[in-house]
């Protein structure tokens, strides 16, 4: 049996066969496909991996019988038009799991998604599924079926269903691993700029967002699409306009990892001139913040809600006993909690569950003074 778990690449697009980068390890998405194949059949499917709070697009993905020409607006669709199931629809569901059948009680035609991507291609149905830990979406897949083969039905979502666990802890792993491929060394601190102009394309970017491009494995003068991880800059602009427009509530931003492991805080914005009229998107990228990192590295070990406050305190470089006081807690549960991090978290001293989970992205906060986050005695 295939296990799901390693690292996989990007590639936003493929063609008549699926596409995606190989990394450390097994493919993710590659194994989920293999195994899923075995007992629901289809013919195009999208996987793809998000941040978790947000949903959009982070990495890793893997497209499967997908043209270049329909990628090229696939996060306009999501974004850009009221319809249907939509990622963030399905993420909210109690069951994670839907079709497109369900959704419209067999009006397809309700849906923008089958009227401009479906029907042209001859798909009779859409199943989308979200792979979640907790209230966190760690990705999303797209699968779809052609008119010679049946709707999906409950046994197709059941299975679906039952597989989302299992790839939702390999993706959060992915947020925890090393360095990822094709990445810059050397990258700045300094913010990157880049104006997107009405059909989505850079008319102007400073030397800065090519660094943050090159970091994303891509460049501001090519299409997104064709891009090792720029395929979340394409949502994030689309996600901009559709909260202009208020067909979404902002703000548009986006946490992804670069090539070499670092985290890049993605933003963008619609500008306006003096009359209110629309004009370019505004994109800024920089280096996430440990405040916007922090929540992704913790959730990606499953830790419960006290023993994230736990995990906040020993940041803050708080004692056992203040822990307990400023908790509520007796010094017995909180050393029970911390044994219980420590084993989620693989380390055996509050200073390597802070390198763990902080690491390179360490707030000031760990910094200050008197913070002691040497060994605890548990």
């Amino acid at each position: 049996m295939d296990t799901i778990g390693g690292l996989t690449g990007v590639r936003a697009c493929a063609g008549e066969q699926a596409l995606e980068v190989s990394g450390k390890g097994s493919e993710v998405f590659a194994a989920a496909a293999r195994r899923l194949r075995r007992v629901v059949p289809y013919d195009a499917a999208a996987w793809i991996g998000t941040d978790p709070a947000t949903v959009l697009p982070a990495s890793p993905m893997r497209v499967e019988n997908i043209g270049q020409e329909h990628c090229e607006t696939y996060w306009q669709r999501e974004y850009g038009a009221h319809d249907v199931l939509t990622f963030r629809d399905v993420a909210r569901s109690a069951a994670a799991v839907a079709t497109l059948r369900q959704a419209t009680v067999g009006n397809l035609g309700r849906s923008v998604r089958f009227r401009e991507f479906m029907r042209p291609l001859g798909y009779v149905d859409n199943l989308r599924a979200a792979f979640r830990i907790g209230a966190g979406v760690w990705g999303v897949v797209d699968l779809f079926r052609a008119a010679d083969r049946p709707p999906f039905d409950e046994r197709d979502l059941g299975h679906v269903a039952a597989l989302g666990p299992e790839i939702a802890l390999s993706l959060a792993g992915l947020a925890v691993a090393g360095r990822q491929e094709g990445g810059v060394s050397g990258a700045s601190d300094a913010p990157g700029t880049a104006l997107f102009d009405a059909g989505d394309r850079v008319i102007f970017a400073d030397a800065q967002a090519e660094h943050w491009f090159a970091e994303l494995g891509g460049s501001p003068w090519l299409p997104l699409t064709v891009s090792l991880r720029t395929g979340a800059v394409a949502s994030v602009v689309a996600r901009a306009r559709a909260v202009a427009a208020e067909r979404e509530s902002g703000p548009a931003v986006i946490r992804v990892r670069g090539g070499s492991g670092r985290w890049v805080s993605i933003h963008a914005s619609v500008l306006q001139d003096g009359r209110g009229q629309a004009g370019p998107v505004s994109v800024v990228f920089e280096p996430a913040t440990a405040t916007q990192i922090v929540p992704i590295i913790v959730e990606a070990y499953a830790l419960t809600q006290r023993e994230r406050e736990v995990t906040e305190c020993v940041a803050r470089g708080h004692t056992t006993a203040e822990i307990a006081t400023r908790l509520r807690l007796s010094s017995h549960t909180v050393r029970d909690h911390l044994k219980a991090i420590f084993a989620k978290v693989d380390v055996s001293s509050r200073g390597e569950l802070v390198a763990r989970l902080f690491g390179e992205h360490a707030s000031p906060l760990l910094h200050a003074p008197g913070a002691d986050i040497g060994h605890v005695d548990v």
